[in-house]
């Protein structure tokens, strides 16, 4: 198989997420407590797929300056984009006639993101079946929970369920879009390149574990199975890791 046949079968997971997540979120959203279990696991396997899959290629790739650079651009423009959604989210009604209209602001933001979730699935398909499959893994568990609270958000703002789950379902297909195309363009780049793409996935995979998934799932009370969730996800994908390796 190709490459990006490859990349076309893994990152369909990630897709097929995004709908069942938004089917689920609008047919019977799951209650908090069971969103934070999902968010403490998917935080997990996401930290375990950096110390894992990404950073010891890093290392292996060398080019300590390209990959300072992609860590730095990486970081701006997760940091960029959070700085966007929380002046869009203070700006933007939730309630009311006026909060029907889409949230372009925020859906743009959320295409972003998904654009470099599917260049990691990409990425992960150029260095390596048993990275594509770990990194897929854990994309997907995170295009899942985007998908409920998604939903949930869009709903809170006045769409229809309907509306809000085809909305959804729509922008998990940007995911497919960055996988083929960063494997088209990565196919044949050097190992410098190779190196700055990395830390800048390494930098939006550490803000979506550390500044998204986990501060999402204390807004509930810690408990000792939710903490507990987390180390079960890192636990999974190192299991794995090694069985594939």
């Amino acid at each position: 198989m190709s490459l990006i046949g490859q990349a076309t079968f893994l990152v369909s997971f990630p897709v097929a997420a995004s709908a069942i997540g938004a089917g689920i979120a609008a047919v019977r959203p799951p209650g908090p407590r069971v969103v934070s279990a999902i968010q403490h696991f998917a935080a997990g396997v996401v930290i375990s797929a950096l110390a894992g899959e990404v950073l010891p290629d890093l290392r292996s790739e060398g080019h300590l300056g390209w990959a300072a650079t992609g860590f730095v651009c990486g970081t701006a423009l997760v940091l960029g984009l959070a700085a966007y959604g929380r002046r869009v989210d203070g700006r933007e009604p939730k309630t009311g006639t006026s909060a029907r209209s889409l949230p372009l602001g925020m859906l743009a933001a959320v295409a972003i993101d998904l654009l470099i979730d599917g260049l990691l699935v990409g990425l992960g398909v150029r260095l390596g079946s048993t990275q594509a499959l770990i990194l897929t893994i854990a994309l997907t568990l995170e295009i899942l929970f985007l998908s409920l609270s998604l939903v949930a958000e869009l709903t809170e703002r006045g769409l229809s369920a309907t509306r809000a789950t085809a909305v959804c379902t729509g922008l998990g297909l940007v995911t497919a879009v960055g996988a083929v195309v960063s494997v088209a363009v990565l196919a044949g780049v050097g190992t410098a390149v190779l190196a700055f793409v990395l830390a800048f996935g390494a930098a939006a995979l550490l803000y979506l574990a550390l500044e998204e998934l986990l501060v999402e799932a204390h807004d509930q009370a810690e408990t000792t199975f939710l903490s507990a969730m987390l180390f079960a996800g890192f636990l999974c994908i190192y299991v794995l890791g090694e069985l594939a390796g």
